[in-house]
């Protein structure tokens, strides 16, 4: 009998990039930005019906509320303001999955965001407390040994760690920045290797050329890469040509 290993394929949508139709028959959850960084009612509402027709489960994708930058810096707020900020767009993005009588089944930060609250703890512990304050257990998407996820579990909130499929790490897991050489990867069968070696081996190749110890449950996939559609429908031929099961 083949072991059949399962993985989670996620993809960040409702950014003004209207590809969804085309990423939805390819991932198994998603992330919709909810007002903070991209995203208004009518955006969440599109992508929320599709999500539902190819049942694809759906979380909520808070940021700064920073429409200007993209939710990419780092904003100076009080944590009373960030928290405000979190509850309202996931409230609004709540509001949406009510009418098509759907639940939220998980949070993953955008951007600057997600980035901070995996290595401050102040930054955390507002995101914690905004989880916390729903009224239905949901999942948190946050990186293995980050910051976030460690403050999360000792609060007995359920942890999906996520790794990036598109993105190269530096040593000590953190993103290589967008603002440095070689941030994103671009071509698919580099995607495919590099998801493949966190999957089955359980470290990823560093920019250095470092193998690190990695853990990972959720494959990110941003839906804003201009190859988005391509790199995502590759990925998942391939992991399952390699008898990994997507759902």
């Amino acid at each position: 009998m083949i072991n059949e290993w399962i993985v989670d394929i996620n993809c960040d949508v409702g950014e003004g990039i209207n590809n969804e139709s085309k990423l939805m028959p390819y991932i198994s959850s998603c992330n919709i930005a909810c007002g903070g960084h991209a995203g208004d009612l009518d955006t969440m509402r599109t992508v929320v019906k599709l999500a539902k027709e190819y049942q694809v489960k759906i979380g909520a994708h808070p940021s700064f509320p920073d429409k200007e930058n993209f939710g990419r810096q780092i904003i100076d707020m009080s944590c009373a303001d960030l928290y405000t900020s979190l509850r309202q767009q996931i409230r609004d993005l709540m509001v949406v999955l009510r009418e098509e009588h759907l639940t939220l089944h998980h949070i993953k930060l955008h951007g600057a965001l997600y980035n901070l609250a995996a290595i401050d703890e102040k930054t955390a512990n507002v995101v914690i407390e905004v989880v916390k304050s729903i009224a239905f257990p949901v999942y948190l998407y946050a990186p293995y040994k980050s910051v976030l996820a460690d403050i999360a579990k000792k609060e007995h909130i359920a942890v999906t760690y996520e790794a990036f499929a598109d993105r190269n790490y530096n040593d000590d897991l953190t993103l290589v920045s967008r603002t440095k050489n070689s941030p994103i990867i671009e071509r698919a069968d580099l995607v495919f290797e590099h998801v493949h070696r966190m999957i089955f081996k359980k470290k990823v190749k560093t920019i250095d050329g470092v193998e690190v110890g990695i853990k990972a449950d959720t494959f990110c996939i941003h839906g804003d890469h201009p190859e988005a559609v391509k790199l995502v429908e590759g990925l998942t031929k391939k992991l399952k040509d390699h008898h990994v099961l997507i759902r």
